[in-house]
């Protein structure tokens, strides 16, 4: 029996908030922003519901990080546990829902490898089929690259960057 990994949104960092916009880093790597003003719209979120609290900025901005999702402590739910007792339990929104109703941070595109390669790449003058030769992939692999399709393994990068480019990789973090 074959196994597949499933892969789920998960938030791994809360960026920034600004009024009821949260930026958050996924675990893919991507940091998305969450607009709430625009999201408690579209759920019809009012005064009489439970997440009302929330439309308060002070009160929204109390969110925290737990088991990879946003979480409030401010906004509690009643749930039974044994069909007799209760728990209150926070506030919390799944991962995957949150991944769903975000938009990508759009200066972000700028900071992807695959844009970094693209624009060395053509600097170059080398097509993506000879990137692909010099670097020791395929043609099919780059392109997913520079369109920021999937993941780069830092030594890959490095193969892209040093043999396929001609250039040094220099990696600094600040």
């Amino acid at each position: 029996m074959m196994r597949t990994k499933l892969k789920i949104p998960r938030i791994i960092k809360k960026e920034k908030i600004s009024g009821h916009k949260l930026q958050c880093m996924f675990n893919n790597g991507e940091s998305r922003i969450l607009d709430f003003n625009q999201i408690f719209t579209n759920w019809n979120v009012g005064p009489n519901d439970f997440e009302s609290i929330l439309l308060n900025e002070d009160e929204f901005k109390k969110v925290k990080l737990r088991n990879y999702t946003l979480s409030w402590d401010n906004v509690c739910i009643e749930a039974k546990i044994d069909g007799v007792n209760t728990v209150k339990l926070p506030y919390e929104i799944g991962s995957d829902v949150l991944y769903e109703l975000s938009k990508p941070l759009n200066e972000q595109s700028s900071f992807r490898y695959g844009n970094i390669i693209k624009k060395a790449r053509l600097k170059a003058g080398l097509t993506q089929e000879q990137l692909a030769i010099r670097s020791g992939t395929t043609r099919f692999y780059i392109s997913r690259v520079e369109n920021n399709k999937t993941d780069v393994e830092m030594s890959t990068f490095r193969k892209i960057v040093e043999a396929g480019l001609g250039k040094k990789l220099k990696l600094s973090i600040e």
